[in-house]
């Protein structure tokens, strides 16, 4: 049996990539990036937990894409490029099948990106996974939540609440037929990071945040670090045709606006700049969607299809606030219901 020493050097071997700006990688007690003159280094670490992060029956390929996939998302909604990555694992026990479906699953995503795993660490305990990804931007261009100013236009990429969706089907509350079940399924556990859009909106956005924990409670984010309003158009809301398929079962507008793990992007945009955004990413995958304005003042109004408008308080998932429910509920009952982020 490897050693804890051999095991990051071992997942090592599953990827041949070396870039240029990894100096010194797997080997050491630290790693040295390069860091290219005119660029400043942007560093983002994300922690997931089985029956926390994802379901404990969640295949070791799929945790390993996304835990990959999520990490990168971070910096993509920072407009930066990632380099590399490093690792910690724990595990409660030595299971070298398991470490093969979670090393194809992490570097099938890496891989796509051109990020080198460059050092990391292994301990005993319950699963969890650390990934540290290390990006580099122009300096004074990486994108912040705190730059929207009154009057930019909303925006968002992709689809919402397809992952909200797919966490329903997996806890059996949603049953579907195929391929619309798989599709959603597919969604939460193999996120597509919007690197690529984020580096091009980098000259023409002013705020961004990536969708991990919901759009209502992320959008807030925005509001409150740029001290702005917002109102959204809830109808502009871009949907998949596998959700609308499903909408009334999920709980209508409820998954896309609360349910976290999209992973797609949601940022602002000054109105001076709309029209050379939209000519630039026309034809680009993923589409953006313009969903809403900033304004004056400190709430989130939303404008429903009905016409109505709803103040809303954000009920993104909040992890010390849900572990302060499940101290109030039977034990049992609170390990059912922490299954994933996305409730």
């Amino acid at each position: 049996m490897p050693s804890e020493f051999d095991l990051i050097r071992r997942l090592g071997l599953f990827q041949s990539l070396q870039r240029d700006e990894v100096v010194l990688g797997i080997g050491d007690d630290a790693a040295i990036l390069d860091v290219p003159a005119g660029w400043q280094l942007a560093v983002s670490t994300d922690t997931f937990n089985r029956g926390v992060h994802f379901p404990e029956e969640t295949a070791a390929c799929d945790i390993g894409y996304k835990s990959m996939a999520a990490s990168l998302s971070d910096v993509a909604a920072m407009g930066a490029e990632p380099l590399a990555v490093n690792l910690s694992l724990s595990m409660p026990v030595h299971d070298e099948e398991w470490l093969a479906g979670f090393a194809r699953g992490f570097f099938e995503s890496a891989n796509q990106f051109q990020v080198q795993l460059m050092g990391g660490d292994t301990t005993h305990g319950p699963l969890s996974i650390s990934v540290t990804v290390f990006a580099t931007v122009p300096i004074e261009q990486a994108l912040r939540r705190s730059g929207a100013q009154a009057g930019d236009l909303i925006y968002v990429t992709g689809t919402l609440g397809d992952a909200g969706a797919a966490l329903l089907v997996l806890q059996e509350a949603l049953k579907l037929p195929e391929p619309q079940r798989s599709m959603l399924v597919g969604r939460l556990n193999r996120p597509a990071p919007r690197v690529e859009t984020g580096m091009l909106i980098r000259d023409y956005a002013s705020a961004c945040i990536d969708i991990s924990d919901g759009l209502a409670a992320d959008l807030s984010h925005i509001l409150e670090r740029s001290g702005i309003a917002a109102t959204l158009y809830v109808d502009q809301i871009p949907l998949s045709a596998e959700l609308k398929g499903c909408f009334d079962a999920v709980g209508g507008w409820t998954v896309p606006l609360n349910s976290g793990d999209d992973y797609e992007l949601c940022f602002t945009v000054p109105s001076s700049k709309q029209g050379e955004l939209e000519n630039l990413l026309t034809g680009k995958q993923p589409a953006i969607h313009c969903i809403g304005m900033t304004e004056t003042g400190d709430s989130l109004r939303l404008i429903m299809p009905d016409g109505t408008i709803k103040v809303i308080e954000p009920t993104g998932y909040d992890h010390f606030r849900e572990a302060r429910k499940v101290v109030a509920r039977a034990p049992e009952q609170g390990a059912r219901n922490r299954s994933n982020r996305s409730v």
